[in-house]
């Protein structure tokens, strides 16, 4: 086993990993050594990894199970890996440019999502991350009483329903996404949850997928959530990754939202994906 190093970056968060090559069998005592740095630091970056489909999930099940990824269909032959394409030119709206934490719509969403970059373009692409963690600690005295204790009602339907961004009006697009009025159930999160591992506690909410709190009518819910919306992002909290071929990055859906950015029209990008799932208690 060789050695690794975990280098933490310039900002307030992530690390990239030197020493390992994901293609090769990861033991439990290594897959512990990357998962507590995953912890730690929240977003891990792995350069330089070629990997087949089969290599990136052995990989991904080093941190937990694989997870659900509703809405889109799979690679052909590889039921858990999802293609995240974009053609040089394509002209459908830039997919997931709204900060959002992965299927937070979902009874236990995942905790984790792992990136492998197959084809990136000279410019632009990147991905930002925003740290949840440091959000609700620099979160106003005032704000944060009227927070604790809320729950937020989490939903697919701005994106995924027939009558969503991505739905019936949506053409045009590589990716193989699979809208559905499934997407109109709701599901309830609070709105500063405890991140099951760490125990910090970190904000819960995005623009893309929670629709309103519970107990309160739409426009109180809605003023609150647009309140934290503003918040939750702050440049203080705020990581730019910039992608490079054969790049696996892995991050925190707990802790974490992030969002797409654009600015490489005229050029291809395909990076493929797999959710992981929070482990059994007993793991």
């Amino acid at each position: 086993m060789g050695q690794l190093r975990v280098e933490p970056g310039d900002g307030p968060f992530g690390a990239t990993v030197v020493g390992v090559d994901l293609g090769s069998p990861i033991d439990p005592d290594r897959a512990a050594e990357l998962r507590a740095a995953w912890l730690r630091h929240q977003v891990l970056v792995f350069p330089g990894q070629d990997l087949t489909f089969e290599q990136l999930e052995a990989a991904a099940r080093a941190f937990g199970p694989i997870g659900e990824d509703p809405y889109f269909r799979a690679i052909p032959g590889q039921p858990h890996v999802v293609a995240l394409t974009r053609e040089a030119d394509e002209t459908a709206p830039l997919f997931a440019d709204v900060w959002h934490s992965d299927w937070s719509f979902l009874a236990s969403p995942p905790a984790g999502t792992m990136l492998h970059a197959v084809e990136v373009p000279p410019v632009g692409g990147d991905t930002l991350f925003a740290d949840q963690y440091g959000a609700w600690a620099s979160l106003p005295a005032d704000l944060r009483e009227r927070v604790d204790g809320r729950l937020g009602i989490h939903s697919a339907r701005r994106g995924y329903a027939r009558s969503g961004l991505y739905g019936d009006r949506d053409v045009g697009r590589s990716m193989a996404i699979v809208a559905s009025d499934d997407a109109l159930a709701t599901q309830l999160h609070p709105l500063v949850r405890i991140h099951p591992e760490t125990g910090r506690p970190a904000l819960f909410c995005s623009l893309a997928y929670t629709i309103g709190v519970d107990g309160m009518d739409e426009d109180e819910g809605n003023a609150l959530l647009g309140e934290l919306f503003a918040h939750l992002a702050h440049p203080e909290h705020v990581l730019r990754h910039r992608w490079e071929p054969g790049m696996v990055v892995l991050w925190d859906n707990r802790c974490l939202l992030h969002a797409a950015t654009g600015g490489y029209e005229g050029h291809r990008r395909e990076l493929h994906r797999l959710t992981i799932a929070e482990r059994a208690p007993a793991e």
